[in-house]
This record gives C-alpha cells, structure tokens and sequence, in this order.
C-alpha cells in the first residue's frame, strides 16, 4: 500500500488546508510562509505543494512537487484534490487536528471535565484531543453541519 500524500498548502488556500485536515489529510499551513520558505519545506519534508499561485509554480523545485488548484470554491478545490490524490471522502474522517494537523487521541472522559462545557460533558462519553495544541473535539452539531456538507460536496454517504 503506498504512503499517505503528505500535503503543504500555499497562504490562498487556508481554507482547504482545513477540509482536507477534516477528511484526514496530512496538510501542513502557515498563514504567513513565504514562497521560498514554503518551497524549502516542502523540499525538505517530502510534501507536495498545493498552490494557486501561477509564478511559484515556475520554479525548479516546485516544477515536479506540486498540485495547481484550479477552483476558486473551497468546495471545488476539495472535490480536485481528492480525485487527483485518490482521497476517499469517509475513509480516515475527523482523526486530525483541524488546527494543528495533529493526528487526534482518545481522551479519557475524566481527563476532559474542566475543559469542555458542563453540557457537553454530561451529553458526551467520547472525546479526542490533540496532543500539540490540547482542542479537545466530541460528537456534536459542529460535527453533523460537516459531515452534512462533505455528503454535498462528494455526493456520497459515509
């Protein structure tokens, strides 16, 4: 089986960073990278670069490293990606951090008390966190709202 495509997203594309996190992507994003640190990270870790920008692509070490996105949605930018990469919609949904990139733990409920509403301590017996950052995530309408609209963008049910 091949390695996981390990991604880098250039600063227009912080939005599909983030979906792609969501569906289980490795994507790196710094909002604030210049082009020639973007391209040395992505040459030093193996990553591909996923761009808009027509100039960078240019460039020698991007020529063979990189996915030019060509919509302008991040709803279509996504659907690209995942065809091009053969990215399955449900197969690793929800396990990574959508601000860190992290991937997520199990979390014991005792341990999360403190950190979450009393509401959603109460309602909730699952949680995850990320190791970096400390977002814990559970099973709420944030996660229904996506979950509805990766069915709209893919058209397919998990």
């Amino acid at each position: 089986m091949p390695a996981e495509t390990r991604f880098i997203a250039d600063v227009m594309l912080g939005k599909l960073a983030t979906w792609l996190r969501l569906l289980g992507c490795d994507v790196e994003y710094f909002p604030k990278i210049s082009d020639d640190d973007l391209v040395e990270r992505a040459f030093r870790t193996g990553r591909v670069i996923l761009t808009r920008d027509t100039e960078l692509i240019r460039r020698r070490k991007v020529r063979d490293n990189h996915f030019f996105v060509r919509g302008d949605g991040f709803r279509d930018q996504l659907r690209q990606v995942a065809e091009r990469f053969s990215i399955v919609p449900f197969g690793r949904i929800m396990t990574r951090c959508l601000r860190c990139n992290e991937t997520l733990m199990v979390i014991d409920r005792s341990e999360v008390r403190d950190r979450v509403p009393p509401y959603v301590f109460e309602t909730q017996r699952d949680f995850r966190t990320c190791g970096r950052c400390g977002r814990v995530y559970w099973r709420g309408t944030h996660r229904d709202k996506a979950l509805t609209q990766v069915i709209e963008i893919f058209g397919v049910q998990k």
